[in-house]
């Protein structure tokens, strides 16, 4: 029997209604069966990261997140983009992980997903340099930035692009496979 794959997904934003919270979701509805994923709800519940304060395990919230990576195969992100950046509350998480080594070769996918034409391609290429500096893997195939989100998503969350639908399949194909790869399982 084939162990499953274990992937923490995390949405760069904090919005209810957020565009990105529902592209990951529907992301997370296209996986195969071998992949299980935690949808990780505690981006708001981080401290201002304080090089001062990460001493030990540091909060409780610093800790569950660091715990939740550990447990975890793979990263699946995904992130509008806010002032032609990253969102605070990302940033501010990875801030928190910099030091502490979960993501190091850590298989990851980055989606950037905006309502404009350029879709988030700033805060993905900022996501990019972060992600590299604390050594995570980025995939084959596991970048993707998504223009005109409002226009691929239907009011209930599904993805109505047949293109932005095989860019994320083939996505989801490269983090299983990289997954799998790594030995972690």
């Amino acid at each position: 029997m084939e162990q499953k794959i274990k992937v923490l997904a995390i949405s760069g934003s904090l919005r209810q209604k957020s565009s990105n919270t529902a592209l990951m979701k529907a992301t997370i509805g296209l996986a195969s069966e071998n992949m299980i994923f935690t949808v990780y709800d505690g981006l708001g519940d981080l401290p201002h990261f304080n090089p001062d304060l990460d001493v030990d395990e540091g909060s409780a919230s610093v800790k569950e997140l660091r715990e939740q990576l550990k447990q975890v195969d793979g990263v699946l992100i995904c992130t509008p983009e806010y002032g032609n950046g990253v969102p605070g509350a990302l940033k501010n998480a990875l801030d928190w992980l910099v030091s502490s080594g979960e993501f190091v070769n850590k298989p990851t996918a980055v989606i950037s997903a905006s309502p404009s034409p350029m879709g988030g391609h700033l805060a993905h290429a900022s996501l990019l340099l972060t992600l590299q500096m604390i050594n995570a893997q980025i995939v084959e195939n596991g970048k993707v930035i998504i223009p005109h989100i409002t226009l691929k998503l239907n009011q209930e969350g599904e993805i109505t692009n047949a293109e932005t639908r095989q860019e994320l399949e083939a996505l989801l194909q490269g983090l299983e496979q990289a997954c799998s790869s790594t030995g972690t399982l």
